[in-house]
């Protein structure tokens, strides 16, 4: 398998981040993260998403520690200072799965708080399903577990992946503004003139405009400063570092029959189970359906305060990473 590795100088002098930067050798491959706090503290397992790495943990990290935790957080395969294949086949939903298993074994993590969102919440949610006696607790943030029965692919191939389309744009990014509107009333979605993940799948994959910080940019509620955007950007110097967070979306056609048994394991999981969403995350799994999925089929997650955080969009652990911090703490 051909990779490649970013250069260690792009992740200097990173606003807020001044974390060591550590690696584990899992199947030949170096898998990034960052590990703050006593090591024999309860530890809190952190997972992002699609296209971020650990950096989008950097408010949540500081707060976590000084409460005494101790603060993981992975980068998965492709993204941060994980190493990047550079062959889209190279990366699958099972891969991850497999790679974050065998993360966890290689650390010796258990009694694990698992806080996870976005794409990190359907990788981390189903190790969690297949290991319920790994985990203490579980928080979720604009996440879900998706069950797809098998043999259904819910979206069409992207065709020639390996194309670059200099001219590809992706509505998004033009409806939002540096500082978002309110585009939700409640749990209104914005349907038809909003988020088009097919249309994701291929923008991800194919157009030039690609990067990372354009998408934090743009599913922040606040204003990302010049230099956080930058950092986002970090571990991607050029395209031939950007197979993960391109393919990533498409793997969304590899869940068909994978999810079940761990979707029902979860549906017995009895320890506390928090939902902390965005209440301006225009990306259907911000929807209070999907919450309320989570919430009515979880055991652990009865009489907890879940909630909807006023002045956030999807990547919630940017537009309001303290408060989250704040609301894992309580719950520990």
């Amino acid at each position: 398998m051909e990779f490649v590795r970013t250069p260690r100088g792009c992740f200097e002098h990173l606003p807020g981040f001044a974390y060591e930067l550590k690696t584990v050798e899992i199947d030949g491959l170096r898998q990034g993260y960052v590990d703050e706090g006593p090591a024999n503290a309860p530890v809190v397992l952190l997972l992002h998403g699609q296209p971020t790495w650990a950096f989008l943990y950097r408010k949540m990290i500081p707060i976590l520690v000084d409460a005494g935790y101790r603060a993981v957080a992975m980068d998965h395969l492709g993204l941060g200072n994980s190493d990047k294949p550079i062959d889209i086949a190279d990366y699958s939903y099972l891969g991850h799965i497999d790679r974050l298993d065998k993360f966890i074994n290689a650390l010796g993590l258990r009694d694990i708080t698992l806080f996870a969102q976005d794409w990190g919440s359907v990788i981390g949610l189903h190790v969690a399903g297949e290991n319920p006696d790994w985990f203490a607790r579980i928080v979720i943030g604009d996440g879900t577990l998706p069950v797809v029965p098998e043999g259904v692919e819910p979206y069409p191939r992207v065709e020639n992946p390996d194309e670059i389309d200099p001219d590809l744009q992706f509505v998004f990014f033009q409806l939002t503004p540096p500082q978002q509107v309110p585009f939700y009333d409640g749990c209104a979605l914005l349907g038809g003139t909003g988020f088009d993940f097919g249309a994701w799948m291929e923008y991800s994959m194919k157009a030039e405009a690609f990067h990372p910080a354009e998408v934090v940019e743009a599913a922040t509620w606040f204003d990302i400063p010049n230099e956080d955007e930058a950092a986002y950007d970090a571990p991607f110097p050029s395209r031939i570092y950007m197979a993960g967070p391109r393919v990533f979306p498409s793997l969304v056609n590899e869940l068909g029959g994978v999810n079940q048994n761990a979707w029902a394991s979860l549906k017995q999981f009895e320890k506390p189970f928090l939902t902390i969403w965005a209440s301006n995350d225009p990306i259907s799994i911000g929807s209070c359906a999907t919450q309320d999925r989570l919430i009515n089929n979880i055991p652990g997650a009865e009489g907890l305060p879940h909630t909807r955080l006023p002045e956030a969009s999807h990547f919630l652990q940017d537009d309001q990473g303290a408060e989250i911090a704040r609301r894992i703490v309580e719950l520990m």
